[in-house]
């Protein structure tokens, strides 16, 4: 700007000069002497000069303010700014670098998600003759990319990896601005219905799963599928209520369809509301409906005879946790019910079957959890079969990026037989992995 500067001023010089008529001064002559009238013309002609310089300056001005803030947009503002400096101030040895090859640092998210990798690895000991489960065994490896595609949507995937292959968990674009507040998820992903099904098993508060989400909701993998979702937030004064719609392809372990115009659908309306500064409470009815071949398979219907199948879903969860002793003080109680109605061919009655458990997880130390289940459930295709569990836990978290989970599970399954298990998991993670439902 200095150079710019001292330019205008020697243009302005010479301008006055050449007006005046000056030459050189010698010995021999002397300048004639100026009129008032050609100094007011001076005068006038560099006033003109100056305002049109200034107006020059000006639109320099804000076409650098306007790179500035582009720049700091996309951001590399300063690196980018040294080496779009004109080239006067470069000099033969070190030519300026083009602005094209500058790195500006908020463009590495966008080709670099964070990235993160979690490891569940499992033991287990002790006798269950209806289980098939390894002693030791690493039952899943996820490895997770998340980004912000743009100021409309980010996009999210999961990968998980374990003794059957490797498996798209989750992948699915998020549109977050759309009108009337709607929220837009596209891809695969878990299904809106209740609150264990929407958990990667990382992030369960036990080392299993519920019997209810094993024996009617599809056990791990539950109701994943392709599809899409619609959510819209209402926010009041008394409560925050959550209503969510989706439509699926009908490849999930619950709804199996091997026709194209047989799509099965979710719903769910959720309500949030602070109890006290401490508390809060979580309420939740979840519905699901399609058709399934799953009865195939067991000679319960032909091809040409799919089953239809709808699933009814309540849960709470109840929250506490003091202000004062938020590192060192925890309690969450929850409950989900699940009701299943399973249509069966003309020679047998329908089947209605219903599943429960209660949850309660304490947090006494700052590491330290300690909690305890119980377990009631139906089976979907025979609902006179009922198996019932009761777990107790111990969780130590080393870290955030680790845990140790200890958990003995004693399970009577509708055959009379009796399992009594030792369950330890150790969890381990790399890198920044994204927050999952609340």
């Amino acid at each position: 700007m200095t150079a710019v500067r001292l330019c205008g001023r020697v243009l302005a010089a010479g301008l006055l000069a050449s007006a005046l008529g000056i030459r050189p001064a010698t010995a021999q002559t002397a300048p004639p002497a100026a009129s008032p009238q050609d100094l007011q013309q001076v005068a006038a002609e560099l006033a003109r000069l100056q305002q049109e310089f200034d107006t020059v300056r000006r639109q320099y001005d804000e076409r650098l303010l306007a790179l500035e803030q582009r720049l700091a947009q996309l951001g590399g503002g300063p690196s980018v700014l040294a080496a779009a400096t004109p080239a006067t101030t470069t000099t033969a040895t070190t030519p300026a670098t083009p602005a094209t090859q500058a790195a500006p640092a908020g463009s590495s998210k966008v080709f670099n998600p964070d990235t993160s990798v979690i490891a569940n690895f499992l033991g287990a000991a002790g006798k269950n003759p209806m289980s098939d489960e390894r002693s030791l065994q690493l039952s899943e490896a996820e490895v997770g990319f998340q980004a912000v595609v743009d100021p409309y949507s980010r996009a999210d995937f999961f990968l998980s990896a374990g003794p059957e292959g490797l498996n798209i968990e989750e992948g699915y674009i998020t549109f977050t601005s759309l009108p009337a507040n709607l929220l837009l998820k596209v891809g695969k992903m878990r299904a809106d219905f209740g609150k264990v099904n929407t958990l990667h098993t990382h992030a369960m508060p036990t080392v299993d799963r519920p019997l209810v989400t094993e024996n009617l909701v599809g056990g791990e993998d539950g109701l994943s599928d392709s599809g899409m979702s619609l959510s819209h937030l209402v926010q009041n004064s008394l409560v925050f209520l959550d209503v969510t719609g989706g439509v699926y392809t009908g490849s999930s372990d619950v709804f199996q369809s091997d026709r194209r115009s047989k799509l099965n659908y979710v719903g769910r309306v959720r309500a949030y509301r602070d109890l006290t500064e401490s508390s809060n409470i979580d309420l939740g009815a979840s519905v699901a409906f399609g058709p399934t071949d799953v009865g195939i398979a067991d000679g319960l219907a032909t091809s040409a005879d799919p089953l239809n199948k709808r699933l009814f879903g309540f849960d709470a969860t109840f929250r506490y946790r003091p202000l004062r002793r938020a590192i060192y003080q925890r309690l969450n109680l929850r409950t989900e019910m699940v009701w299943s109605r399973q249509d069966m061919p003309a020679v047998r009655p329908d089947e209605k079957a219903f599943g429960i458990y209660g949850l309660g997880e304490y947090q006494f130390a700052q590491r330290w959890y300690i909690g305890a289940r119980v377990d009631r459930s139906g089976r979907a295709l025979d609902s006179s079969l009922i198996d019932k569990g009761a777990s107790v836990f111990l969780t130590f978290w080393p870290s955030e990026f680790g845990q140790i989970r200890g958990q003995y599970r004693h399970t009577t399954f509708a055959e009379g037989v009796k399992a009594n298990e030792i369950l330890f998991q150790f969890n381990f993670a790399i890198g920044a992995h994204g927050a999952h439902v609340f």
